[in-house]
């Protein structure tokens, strides 16, 4: 497989942070003694900030803004992410083997710089990247390719030329629909996606133990 940059995704895929996110969803839609639906994670785990609020807004009723919701969950998950949240397993070794054969590399996240820069810090991996992108920066979530393509433009690397790695379907779809390699990762979270991923992305992984090296002269 050759490629010139791969691109992360975050939640799920590098991060050991959905159970974070399950917690702050239920608590907060106890707090408003609302039940959690099925496969509510999953279904705003692949939009941005913005749209995951106006969803929940909207599947629930909510008389809230989409900027109080947005702020309720970033104070939520703050402490999470800039101390408690780690590597997914095997994932340190892959970046390092990428970075040694000379392979670009760039964050594209649904999450705020807020929640990702501390926890990027705090497993001392931030200055592998290149380039750092979140959805924040574009118009629309990663149902649209809009963050994988200003993180190829940020690091000068043609969409044909990187990979994208992500656990759910709607992020593999949007990659692929721009011609960029995909890695489907598992995350139980989007199990119930894994048929379908693998029927469209290039490679699925249940951890990066077998993922690929670009194969190029360093």
């Amino acid at each position: 497989m050759e490629f010139d940059a791969a691109i992360f995704d975050l939640d799920g895929t590098i991060l050991d942070s959905m159970d974070v996110w399950e917690r702050i969803d239920i608590l907060f839609l106890q707090k408003r003694n609302l039940p959690v639906p099925e496969n509510y994670v999953t279904e705003i785990c692949a939009r941005s900030f913005e749209e995951a609020a106006q969803y929940t807004i909207d599947i629930f009723d909510l008389q809230e803004s989409v900027e109080d919701i947005i702020t309720e969950w970033n104070d939520m998950a703050i402490i999470e992410y800039t101390y408690h949240v780690q590597l997914l397993p095997y994932v340190l070794d892959y970046l390092m083997r990428l970075k040694t054969c000379g392979t670009k590399l760039a964050i594209a996240t649904g999450l705020p710089e807020k929640l990702y820069m501390p926890c990027l810090k705090n497993n001392f991996i931030i200055e592998l990247f290149d380039a750092l992108c979140s959805t924040d920066e574009v118009q629309r979530g990663k149902e649209y390719p809009d963050v994988f393509e200003l993180a190829a433009q940020k690091l000068k690397v043609a969409p044909e030329r990187c990979i994208v790695f992500d656990d759910v379907l709607p992020a593999i779809k949007s990659a692929k629909a721009v011609n960029m390699l995909t890695g489907g990762i598992y995350d139980k979270y989007s199990a119930d996606q894994r048929t379908q991923i693998e029927q469209i992305a290039d490679i699925y992984l249940l951890d990066f133990r077998e993922a690929p090296i670009p194969q190029k002269e360093v």
